[in-house]
């Protein structure tokens, strides 16, 4: 596994060391032990999620706030998103900075997303199939968002918006300053 760092404090991008030959591909998906040696991150993960998705559906950002906050381990195993992260630590050197990468089926490449960060993905293919770990559970009530097309975050989709697939919730998220002021 080779990890990279990205512009934000303590995420990274993590890739796999994948073997290919005729039968088709094997990797470690995860391995606690390589991952807190390269990162420094002690990782407890406790729960899995996964959903799957069409072409054009945008889910986030979101997190969790309090002692629910969350960090969270992300890949793609079926298709291919756009997957970004938003700083909202306000201690940090970073804070209200995003990271975006593409995550697919074929680099097979990882985004660990630290705790006090926003999340969301858009979907580049149909059928695609999202995953993560998380070191916390998931709970209802400290659940919280920030709108995707946040003008402060100037965060560039790279797709028509008009396109864009979006839950009702998703739709009435508040932007970063709103949520700063809540």
């Amino acid at each position: 596994m080779t990890v990279e760092e990205t512009n934000l404090k303590d995420c990274f991008v993590i890739i796999p060391n994948v073997i290919k030959d005729n039968r088709g591909y094997f990797f470690e998906s995860f391995n606690k032990a390589q991952f807190e040696t390269k990162t420094g991150i002690v990782a407890n993960f406790i729960q899995d999620n996964q959903s799957q998705s069409s072409k054009g559906v945008l889910r986030g950002l979101h997190f969790q706030v309090g002692t629910f906050s969350q960090a969270k381990l992300v890949r793609v195993i079926q298709g291919k998103v756009l997957d970004v992260c938003v700083d909202l630590r306000k201690k940090s050197p970073t804070f209200g900075k995003h990271f975006s990468l593409i995550l697919d089926a074929v680099e097979h490449k990882q985004l660990y997303i630290p705790k006090g960060f926003a999340h969301g993905f858009l979907v580049l293919e149909n059928d695609t199939i999202f995953s993560y770990k998380c070191d916390n559970y998931y709970n209802k009530h400290s659940e919280r968002g920030i709108i995707y097309n946040d003008k402060a975050l100037d965060i560039d989709w790279g797709f028509p918006e008009e396109d864009l697939i979006l839950s009702e919730k998703d739709k009435r998220l508040p932007t970063l300053r709103a949520y700063l002021n809540e």
